[in-house]
């Protein structure tokens, strides 16, 4: 298995769209996995990164002023140690910090109790929202953009994600993996345990330095290619659902680096209320789909909450989010 980089510029050329296309069909059914480029995304190395770092070397006071714990739409802080991606692993040596759509206190949605609609937290650091929010903006136009080719390839119409993706659950969240050391607990603790995805597509930067890995359908572990100014992509669950299959959500874990190593992963989920419903070109005649219709924040409630199943109840992510 062989994880291919796609220009994915090709999507924004009526004469390059069918062989991009192709290109991430093929991706999509085969690996799960693939590097674009073409993305239009600035640089994180330029300001995301260095946000990141400020706001991980805040003092721990400063960070569990805005935990997750003090959140029930999975936005905020997460320690060390405080997730556990694998089941029967110990808990990850990583820390996290998640932001979502960015919504005033008074939005409808927020009034009315909608599932992940809630208010971001910040941290007092000069610049950090700003940063932070135009990356999201960008890989949102990114993430849409994708699921343009994911359409054609699927065989609906090139728009058909775009009213499920308009207000979407999606997650942008900082990650830091301590290096190989003390630091984080457990030493035979994976950075991040083994684990599919979630939500419909992954649009993840890193610093360079490795640490991701992918399971291959023979069941070996690689590293996706090191380039410089391309993002790693992988389709997540919801989305395997909604093909009915056809894409694959590809096991995927972080080893604990040698030395310290910074991500940003973007996670593109649909709308709270959108219906995850087997698209019909992708269901056999005389089949029935292989998953039962859901909605956005039903799977991913249903998700989170097997994650942080090994809590104590005061700080398990609660049921509503």
């Amino acid at each position: 298995m062989t994880i291919p980089i796609i220009d994915v510029g090709g999507l924004r050329d009526p004469a390059a769209r069918p062989a991009t296309v192709a290109a991430l069909g093929a991706a999509c059914r085969d690996t799960g996995f693939f590097l674009v480029t073409g993305h239009g995304v600035r640089d994180p190395a330029a300001g995301l990164f260095p946000a990141a770092r400020a706001f991980f070397a805040l003092p721990p006071a400063a960070k569990d002023a805005v935990s997750i714990r003090r959140s029930p739409h999975n936005r905020g802080y997460v320690a060390l140690s405080e997730e556990r991606l694998q089941a029967d692993a110990a808990p990850d040596r990583k820390e996290a910090f998640n932001i979502g759509l960015d919504l005033p206190p008074d939005d409808p949605e927020i009034v009315a109790g909608i599932p992940f609609r809630g208010v971001n937290l910040w941290p007092d650091l000069p610049g950090f929202r700003q940063t932070l929010l135009a990356h999201f903006r960008e890989c949102w136009r990114l993430g849409r953009l994708l699921h343009r080719g994911f359409a054609l390839d699927l065989g609906v119409a090139e728009d058909f994600f775009e009213d499920k993706l308009d207000r979407p659950i999606a997650t942008l969240r900082l990650l830091r993996y301590p290096g190989g050391g003390p630091e984080g607990g457990d030493a035979a603790a994976p950075g991040a345990g083994e684990h599919t995805d979630y939500g419909n597509v992954t649009i993840l930067a890193t610093d360079g330095t490795p640490g991701l890995e992918v399971r291959t359908r023979a069941g070996e572990w690689i590293a996706p290619p090191a380039m410089p100014g391309a993002f790693v992509c992988n389709i997540g669950d919801c989305l395997m659902r909604w093909s009915n299959g056809t894409y694959l959500s590809t096991p995927h874990r972080v080893r604990v680096p040698e030395r310290e190593r910074f991500s940003a992963a973007f996670f593109l989920d649909p709308n709270p209320e959108a219906p995850v419903v087997a698209l019909p070109p992708c269901v056999p005649a005389g089949e029935a789909p292989r998953w039962p219709p859901t909605t956005g924040a039903d799977y991913l409630r249903e998700r989170l909450d097997a994650t942080y199943a090994h809590r104590n109840a005061p700080g398990r992510a609660p049921a509503g989010m």
